[in-house]
């Protein structure tokens, strides 16, 4: 097992890719604390796995929240070896100035400032074990952005780049940390990234955009988690992992 004696807590864990981060991370031997706003939906998750895994309920948003989360984790399993913030919030596709001062802050609040927080929150505790693993969510969107999405697209950028500036910060305290990069992908989210409603023929047209011809799904993306996050990535750090079908090319 790839992460056997670990201890992850991975945010957005109710559903896609957060979930099969959970799941995946779960099956290779680490005990795994989910974290999401939607309390039913990651208990659910949660007991789908069995005992290796906690549900905490909370919001990425709130510092108070993240700092609860990592508390209850360390009281569970005595430490945190790896961090996936993987929640992630959009707007729907329109001009950048119709986009409502509100949604403006919700997406920065979700995709950036959360990071803040749980670094806040999980790097002294890093720093007192001597080692970390930090995997945020970035996306295509901050390597190739597309119209209409032009405040979400500067979040995955900011995201990309913090992960490669908070690597070099940490790595005298040997906390990796990387970014993993998913092209649009088969979740919940797929409709609000979509400019069209989401029919066959509209997910063709994007489909078509990629490569290796498809959209990625959550196996992708827990299994480039997995790698950053196993002791095969130990000289990894401060990389933009893109999982994203030759898209960025």
């Amino acid at each position: 097992m790839r992460l056997a004696s670990k201890v992850a807590l991975v945010t957005g864990a109710a559903s896609g890719f957060g979930a099969e981060i959970a799941r995946t991370f779960a099956r290779e031997g680490a005990k795994v604390s989910l974290f999401d706003l939607n309390g039913e939906g990651v208990r659910a998750v949660a007991e789908s796995i069995g005992s290796s895994a906690i549900a905490l309920r909370g919001d990425v948003t709130v510092a108070e929240d993240l700092r609860s989360a990592v508390d209850k984790t360390v009281e569970a399993n005595g430490r945190i070896d790896i961090v996936v913030n993987n929640a992630g919030w959009t707007h729907r596709n329109q001009p950048m100035f119709e986009v409502e001062e509100a949604d403006f802050d919700r997406v920065f609040a979700v995709n950036v400032k959360s990071i803040y927080h749980m670094s806040r929150a999980i790097v002294p505790l890093m720093r007192s074990q001597g080692s970390g693993c930090i995997i945020n969510m970035g996306s295509t969107a901050g390597i190739r952005p597309r119209p209409g999405f032009t405040w979400y697209n500067s979040t995955k950028g900011a995201v990309n780049l913090m992960s490669r500036s908070m690597a070099i910060e940490l790595a005298p305290h040997r906390i990796r940390v990387n970014s993993v990069a998913p092209v649009i992908g088969e979740t919940a989210m797929l409709g609000a990234f979509l400019d069209k409603p989401d029919t066959p023929e509209n997910r063709a047209r994007f489909v078509a955009t990629i490569p290796l011809g498809r959209l990625s799904r959550p196996p992708d993306v827990a299994n480039a988690c997995l790698y950053l996050a196993s002791d095969d990535a130990e000289f990894i750090t401060g990389i933009v992992l893109e999982v994203d079908g030759g898209r960025t090319i």
